[in-house]
């Protein structure tokens, strides 16, 4: 099976808005374009959070029928602290998003929701681990993927390893407790980022705009280009995966930017 990941596309509410100077309809339409030529072959395309800048319901159904000018493959989401989860909510089955837990074969992608209403921190709500706790304990043979916006851990970038999710301790007790648990994947930190906690992988995935460099203590934009990251999930419960990213292209970027 093959797992494609995008996340952190921060549309606007009209299709001319940018961040940092470049145009995030224009860098999701070339990620896709992307992903149309370098995957021939795919079962899933997850986004993991802050699909819009601010919310807004055209945002939600502009990235929808972006989706699906390039793809009819099933799609999932979940929030981010950019989002509204509960816009995100209420266009869910108008849109054709998948649900928070994704069969795919011997494996199954479980989607959980960090965000907090005002907040740029990440928290899982007891309601979300009791979730994760519920689908660990009634599919001990399915391996899984377990993913979210916000990291877990520290990526090494102080200035936003203040916004983790805050209740990780928790988070990790629950996943030590079940070994079926291969992944873990997130976006929010605009960079690529892997690493091993015991017989976990902890990853992190570009986003579709603009990049955050990594290893900074303030907030610095990164001269990496979008792109997005593929799994290829084994039966057996071995799996590759990579980062794709878009090249050819020069975009408006403020890299001198203090924040966004």
């Amino acid at each position: 099976m093959r797992l494609i990941q995008i996340t952190d596309c921060h549309l606007g509410p009209r299709q001319s808005e940018t961040l940092l100077g470049l145009n995030t309809d224009q860098s999701l339409e070339d990620v896709l374009q992307l992903i149309q030529e370098a995957e021939p072959r795919f079962d899933h395309l997850l986004c993991t959070g802050d699909v819009a800048s601010a919310g807004h319901i055209d945002c939600y159904q502009r990235f929808a029928q972006s989706i699906r000018r390039y793809f009819s493959q099933p799609l999932s989401w979940l929030a981010g602290n950019h989002d509204s989860a509960e816009i995100m909510a209420s266009q869910q089955d108008s849109l054709g998003i998948q649900g928070r837990l994704v069969a795919l074969g011997e494996w199954m992608l479980v989607l959980l929701d960090s965000s907090v209403p005002g907040q740029v921190y990440g928290q899982l709500a007891a309601s979300e681990l009791d979730f994760l706790a519920h689908i660990l304990e009634s599919h001990p043979d399915k391996h899984i993927i377990v993913s979210l916006h916000h990291q877990p851990v520290p990526v090494g970038s102080v200035w936003i390893d203040q916004y983790v999710v805050r209740n990780a301790d928790t988070f990790f007790q629950l996943i030590d407790d079940h070994p079926q648990v291969k992944v873990i994947t997130w976006g929010h930190v605009h960079q690529e980022f892997q690493q091993q906690r015991k017989d976990v992988t902890l990853v992190a995935t570009p986003s579709t705009c603009v990049q955050f460099k990594p290893l900074c203590d303030d907030f610095t934009v990164d001269t990496q280009m979008p792109g997005y990251r593929w799994f290829e999930l084994n039966d057996d419960g071995t799996f590759a995966t990579g980062i794709a990213r878009v090249t050819n292209k020069q975009y408006v970027i403020d890299y001198k930017s203090a924040g966004y």
